[in-house]
């Protein structure tokens, strides 16, 4: 379930505003990270490292999910590795991250309480352990799942500090003439459908986004790509390649539907590295690459054998 936050105060101090609005709230700093965050201060649009000082007006907006009355399910999911405070799996395409609109049950929220039942500390608090990042549905891969209140809040912090990496691969329409490209534009929502998000050159809207590309192989005008993403902006990956006019293969939200190949998304995490949150070890997960992936390739000419994805 997602669950609407607003909060509206005075300040009575100066710092950032972040600073200042987690300590007066008692919010997580993390929530400032958060795509769904709208924020103004004396009415102007605002970003976590603004700046207030006695006086100012601050107004904030976000969206939280929260795992209650959900229904648990016994549904298997493919594990990559556990421990007593990690879960790694590879999500299947199709599998959507929490409930939502349309998708109520056959989640990876139901499936994690189906697992680990009561003890999966599920409770309401904005720091309750279990889901600290997103893939879309249609999107499969490599995801971290925490299994404690102190794994939640460590892994939480390193994703909206960005210190992981997260590297996928993907199928983009079009040839490429350039084996490597970077790509950073500020991503925010579509005014004009709320479904989707766009790139904006206005430094007062949206929030920053970097991407970085290489293209592994090409074929009948669609290119096999390793994206690494250095943010973690909602649909991120699939907004910045549309936006240079090389959408990605089957995305129905983003580009029309392909005349040539009828295929669902083409949008793989392949590998995730992060520091275990309990030893502080670097670790890094892998998710092979998916049969589709394999399928479509064939039928695209690519001749590209993808073993393992490499950090770079």
């Amino acid at each position: 379930m997602i669950r609407e936050k607003d909060f509206e105060f005075i300040s009575d101090k100066s710092g950032r505003v972040d600073a200042v609005a987690s300590a007066l709230l008692d919010i997580p700093r993390t929530v400032f990270s958060l795509d769904s965050l709208v924020m103004t201060i004396n009415g102007k649009s605002a970003k976590k490292s603004s700046k207030i000082k006695e006086g100012d007006k601050v107004v904030i907006h976000y969206e939280e999910e929260i795992l209650e009355n959900l229904e648990a399910e016994n549904i298997e999911l493919n594990t990559i590795y556990e421990d007593d405070d990690i879960l790694v799996i590879n999500k299947e395409q199709g599998m959507a991250v929490h409930p939502g609109a349309g998708n109520f049950t056959g989640t990876l929220a139901n499936a994690l309480l189906g697992r680990y039942g009561d003890d999966f500390d599920a409770g309401d608090d904005d720091l309750r352990p279990g889901i600290v990042h997103r893939l879309d549905k249609d999107t499969s891969g490599v995801m971290v799942v925490a299994k404690n209140q102190k794994a939640h809040q460590k892994l939480s912090e390193m994703f909206a500090a960005h210190s992981n990496e997260k590297y996928y691969l993907a199928i983009a329409k079009g040839f490429f003439p350039e084996t490597k490209g970077t790509i950073e534009r500020r991503i925010c929502r579509d005014r004009n459908n709320r479904k989707k998000f766009t790139v904006t050159d206005n430094k007062t809207e949206g929030k920053d986004a970097l991407t970085k590309y290489k293209v592994l192989a090409q074929g009948d005008g669609y290119a096999l790509l390793r994206v690494r993403i250095y943010t973690g902006r909602t649909h991120q990956i699939r907004v910045h390649l549309s936006s240079i006019n090389h959408p990605i293969l089957g995305d129905s939200l983003y580009t029309r539907k392909d005349n040539k190949y009828d295929v669902t998304m083409m949008l793989h995490s392949a590998l995730l590295a992060v520091e275990h949150p309990a030893t502080g070890e670097r670790m890094v997960f892998r998710a092979p690459l998916p049969e589709r992936f394999e399928k479509v390739m064939k039928q695209l000419g690519i001749d590209y054998k993808v073993d393992t994805i490499s950090i770079e």
